[in-house]
């Protein structure tokens, strides 16, 4: 009994010495590779290498990401009275549309708030108002962004931001459209509800032109 303690006692020591070798060793099965021996290189780590060991990186940012400093409208967009003062301020970041650009604009208006707000924007969808002129099942008017005067004026006077907020968030009457548009899809709605209003105002500007010169003519 004891040789056999010192020869578990022995066979221990060299175990332990041998544990705490410099030689390097690979252990004969990784659980998990990816994580064991992985290619993930650090943000700001120098990338110029990765061409030559043939992985592709174009050093732009991964697509849906929010760049450092553009995160204002974020933080202002909070579901409050307060969030919806502070969004007056919101510019579109998307920019003037391209052609494509506005067809899907008005594509996405039409799908998501023609049936409440209407194809030309009076406020007088189906669920508004039905085709024959009776009033639809949906009772409360919803807004007219083509009409300077209706309903005070309030709806055609909202700013960019202003919109954006309301469909992400919802407004009065009107539920959240957050998950069914993106912000960039928001963003675009918001871009053919301003055009159409755009429209508006400068058919409003024209007779007034007309008007000043015939007055100058005279």
């Amino acid at each position: 009994m004891k040789k056999l303690s010192i020869i578990v006692l022995v066979v221990a020591v060299v175990a332990v010495i041998q544990s705490c070798s410099d030689v390097k060793r690979k252990p004969n099965r990784v659980y998990m590779p990816d994580m064991a021996y992985s290619r993930a290189y650090e943000t700001y780590s120098d990338h110029r290498n990765l061409a030559d060991s043939g992985i592709f990186y174009n050093a732009m940012p991964v697509k849906g990401t929010v760049k450092r400093g553009d995160t204002a409208h974020y933080e202002m967009m909070v579901d409050t009275t307060g969030g919806y003062n502070a969004s007056t301020n919101l510019k579109n970041p998307l920019g003037p549309l391209d052609s494509a650009q506005k067809v899907e604009a008005k594509r996405l208006y039409l799908v998501n708030c023609g049936i409440c707000h209407g194809q030309a924007l009076k406020g007088d969808g189906p669920l508004h108002t039905r085709t024959d002129g009776t009033d639809g099942p949906y009772s409360p008017a919803p807004a007219n962004f083509v009409d300077p005067a209706a309903q005070g004026g309030r709806y055609f006077a909202m700013s960019e931001g202003n919109i954006f907020f309301a469909i992400t968030y919802g407004k009065n009457m009107m539920g959240s459209y957050a998950s069914q548009v993106s912000p960039i899809q928001r963003w675009m709605i918001v871009s053919y509800i301003k055009s159409m209003q755009a429209g508006v105002k400068g058919a409003a500007a024209q007779p007034a032109a007309g008007a000043d010169s015939a007055t100058a003519k005279k």
